[in-house]
């Protein structure tokens, strides 16, 4: 009976996850489509903090991608904002993925693959699967740190908001996809109780 209890009350709170990541982007765009950048990123700000805080209070804790992430807005946007600047809210998600990468690629340093420790519930695998998706996920965001870059610093505004909004999303996707020859390949068959 408490199995099935956990199950429900998981189950329950499995919308908090996607609705707390991909509404403050779709405010951000929406009030980009609406307003200018300056509004988008106030926008961001706001909704980034208010879906932060729904998360902490639905699931009691503050998982460590999404704080980071947060600090982040808040820093850059605020920036943004006070020096009327949009080079610094261009630059977020080059942080961003640098930090991502840093922290996996380090931890493989120290032969501590950490996506293991995040994801390990969810995609049983040996020890060399976590090290091998840790690593491509790793390089990974340092491309995706590199690309936008170069298109924040080549393209159109309006050009870069939809690769952040889209773009973005569409190719770590792909790549995801790509990584499920790594998880079939090292996949363990999980014990029934």
């Amino acid at each position: 009976m408490t199995d099935n209890n956990t199950e429900t009350q998981k189950a329950e709170k499995s919308w908090v996850k996607p609705v707390s990541e991909y509404s403050p982007l779709i405010i951000f765009f929406a009030a980009y489509q609406f307003y200018d950048l300056y509004t988008a990123t106030a926008a961001l700000i706001a909704a980034t903090a208010v879906a932060l805080v729904l998360s902490l209070a639905i699931n009691r804790r503050g998982p460590m991608m999404p704080v980071i992430t947060a600090a982040i807005v808040g820093v850059f946007g605020g920036l943004t904002l006070v020096f009327n600047d949009d080079t610094f809210i261009k630059m977020k998600p080059t942080i961003v993925q640098l930090i991502f990468a840093a922290i996996l690629l380090g931890g493989l340093v120290f032969n501590k693959p950490l996506l293991k420790r995040v994801m390990g519930t969810a995609w049983p695998m040996d020890d060399t699967g976590w090290r091998i998706l840790t690593r491509n996920f790793g390089w990974f965001f340092l491309v995706m740190a590199v690309v936008n870059e170069m298109v924040w610093r080549t393209q159109t505004e309006s050009f870069w908001v939809n690769f952040k909004v889209f773009g973005i999303m569409a190719l770590t996707l792909l790549f995801s996809l790509s990584q499920v020859p790594v998880l079939n390949r090292h996949r363990l068959e999980r014990v029934e109780e």
